[in-house]
């Protein structure tokens, strides 16, 4: 299973960004994919989740404002980001967890990772 992420830019503090995490070798469908992200100098840090069943998780601090939606058709799961802040300026990075588990936002239960994209929110 490979994933790519892409979307990434510049964008001012307000702003919005989609970005989409393109998942090949498997069907999307059959993971749970989880949005992470990673500021320079900090640890990478869980952003939200959609579960296989379609069930939707978030970090405290991006709840209201980032959704996550998923294509089956296309393999393609999307991260919406509105009202985005400085603070979110960080590389994020798409994952898939195929245990089958309702619920996870550790770095170490995500099986596949695929390469970053950069999203900087310019003050």
């Amino acid at each position: 299973v490979q994933l790519q992420a892409s979307g990434g830019g510049l964008v001012q503090a307000g702003g919005s960004l989609k970005l989409s995490c393109s998942v090949s070798g498997g069907s999307s469908g059959r993971y749970a994919i989880g949005w992470f992200r990673q500021a320079p100098g900090k640890e990478r840090e869980f952003v939200g989740r959609i579960a296989q069943i379609g069930s939707r998780s978030y970090a405290d601090s991006v709840k209201g404002r980032f959704t996550i939606s998923r294509d089956n058709a296309k393999n393609t799961v999307y991260l919406q980001m509105d009202s985005l802040k400085p603070e979110d300026t960080a590389v994020y990075v798409c994952a898939a967890d195929y245990s089958g588990r309702p619920y996870s936002s550790s770095v170490a239960d995500y099986e596949y990772w695929g390469q970053g994209t950069l999203v900087t929110v310019s003050s």
